[in-house]
């Protein structure tokens, strides 16, 4: 038996953007007196939002980040998706061979998510079914953010497979009683064992880990 829904994040997972996101982390972080390297960044952060990031940030610092920090950060991160930004490889044609209702629940905003989709052309393919962080009160690894798509959706969550590449959303997957993937393609393996579906490393692989169901 399949899933009755598979929920994608959106950053790693369906388009290539992680690198990019946790380079210019870095620089404004590091600008405003935390120096952490990309890696750190992504060790740190990956998965969280900003609001997160800002609290997580100013508690190392023990001072207020500035009050445009997201909108620097935004601003740069939307320039580099409007120039550079691709889809992750192999997920067009896995998308493709994936015959289940899909959705996109990232922890980026809104306004992150939409262009993303909409410049690596994979908009169309989640219309109408796209879920940020911004809709919850709180985000992964919490499981809010999951159960609210399932929700509006109307899917069982016991019947929901979550595509993840942090090691909070698998935790926030398991959290909410879903199946996680594991995609292993930028994160190290071992920090994605928790996932009940398996770590896989390409997204060629996927479609036929969705097939067997929960």
């Amino acid at each position: 038996m399949s899933y009755d829904l598979v929920i994608f994040d959106n950053d790693g997972v369906l388009v290539d953007s992680e690198r990019a996101a946790s380079r210019i982390l870095s620089e404004l972080l590091t600008a405003c007196g935390l120096p952490l390297a990309p890696a750190a960044c992504t060790a740190a952060y990956l998965g969280r939002s900003l609001a997160a990031v800002r609290a997580d940030a100013e508690g190392r610092l023990g001072r207020p980040l500035p009050p445009d920090f997201e909108a620097r950060y935004h601003d740069r991160l939307f320039e580099v998706f409007r120039t550079t930004l691709a889809p992750v490889p192999g997920v067009r044609a896995a998308l493709d061979r994936i015959r289940l209702p899909a959705c996109v629940a990232s922890s980026g905003s809104r306004a992150r998510i939409q262009l993303a989709l909409e410049v690596t052309g994979l908009l169309g393919r989640f219309a109408g079914r796209i879920f940020s962080a911004e809709d919850v009160g709180r985000g992964k690894p919490a499981p809010d953010l999951f159960l609210h798509a399932a929700a509006a959706l109307g899917a069982d969550p016991g019947r929901c497979a979550v595509v993840e590449d942090s090691p909070l959303g698998v935790e926030a997957a398991n959290a909410a009683g879903m199946t996680a993937f594991g995609f292993a393609r930028l994160t190290p393996p071992g920090r994605l064992r928790h996932a009940r579906g398996g770590v896989f490393r390409r997204m060629a692989e996927l479609p036929a880990l969705l097939e067997h169901g929960p």
